[in-house]
């Protein structure tokens, strides 16, 4: 990542692959943290001033860049077909299957990693998505909503999804203390996170939101039974919990999501369809490149974790 000047403007952020790219995708995702849970020894002050917020601009513009040229925005999305559609994509995925890999060939050492990538969503898991609440309404704001306290346990903190993945990390042996592993995440596992919150942070982005929860939760069932059975497998029981979970909740909320959510949205504000969809795809696509570098590596004999804090990570292998 580089920066370049330009006369009374915010620096330009050069990047030629923005998704690959660690420096940029851990800046952006610092910069959105400040919007979360903060960092100890970071005022809190920082989260709106408006030299971080011109920094972070920056960093986003080669970011949006290069997802609206990875994913070609459809012309016209009739809305009484996004809700279909969102399954007829999710069917249509031809992205490398990490589910796949780990139920039938991944080791103790795969998940373990596997779970430490996962973590910097996971640990803040239904958060990002949770932006969009105050930005619908009527029929569309109900059913998030409704998908959203059962990601948040529905009043039970000890069954919220974040509390289920950090036991399962505890479970394989790792720290699940929010962000310990953010120096070891290269900048494709940063992206699919940033995603979420590019998207979630601003309006403009609420039918993009919208249609990557609808397909995040399309495509969790199958894929989540899958890492269930490969850790029992394993006979990594204790770690199975969260796996479990998405595979019940998730059935029923990829349709909620799909036609209640996303369909619901569309039925309102038209215009917003051919973007619902937009967020869609760029789940996918961003999500088919971080299963490819882990699986490359993993291939390869590899670590998936940064080749520069690898040494000091918990596991390799």
């Amino acid at each position: 990542m580089l920066l370049g000047e330009r006369a009374g403007a915010e620096p330009a952020v050069q990047a030629p692959d923005p998704f690959a790219d660690d420096d940029l995708q851990l800046a952006l995702y610092v910069s959105y943290e400040l919007h979360y849970r903060g960092f100890d020894e970071v005022a809190e002050e920082w989260e709106w001033d408006p030299r971080l917020l011109g920094f972070r601009r920056a960093l986003e513009a080669p970011f949006v860049a290069a997802i609206e040229s990875a994913v070609q925005r459809r012309e016209h999305v009739a809305p009484e077909r996004v809700g279909s559609l969102l399954f007829e994509l999710a069917a249509e995925d031809r992205g490398p299957s990490l589910s796949r890999f780990l139920a039938t060939s991944g080791s103790a050492e795969h998940f373990r990693q596997f779970a430490i990538h996962r973590s910097a969503y996971q640990l803040k898991e239904a958060d990002p998505h949770t932006w969009a609440i105050p930005r619908l309404e009527g029929a569309a704001k109900s059913a998030l909503v409704e998908v959203q306290a059962d990601e948040y346990g529905s009043g039970r903190p000890e069954r919220m999804h974040s509390r289920l993945f950090a036991e399962a990390m505890d479970a394989l042996g790792l720290d699940s203390t929010y962000g310990a592993y953010l120096e070891l995440l290269p900048g494709t596992t940063l992206a699919t996170v940033n995603l979420i919150s590019l998207f979630g942070l601003h309006r403009r982005w609420r039918g993009a939101l919208v249609g990557h929860l609808a397909a995040f939760e399309i495509t969790s069932p199958e894929p989540n039974r899958r890492y269930a059975n490969g850790l029992r497998r394993l006979g990594l029981e204790a770690a199975t919990g969260f796996y479990d979970e998405h595979v019940e909740a998730d059935s029923v909320h990829e349709n909620i999501a799909a036609y209640d959510l996303a369909g619901g949205l569309a039925r309102q504000q038209p215009e917003l369809a051919a973007e619902i969809v937009f967020g869609a795809e760029a789940l996918l696509e961003l999500d088919a490149r971080f299963a490819s570098v882990l699986l490359e590596s993993w291939q390869a004999g590899r670590s998936s974790l940064r080749e520069a804090s690898v040494q000091n990570a918990p596991l390799a292998i």
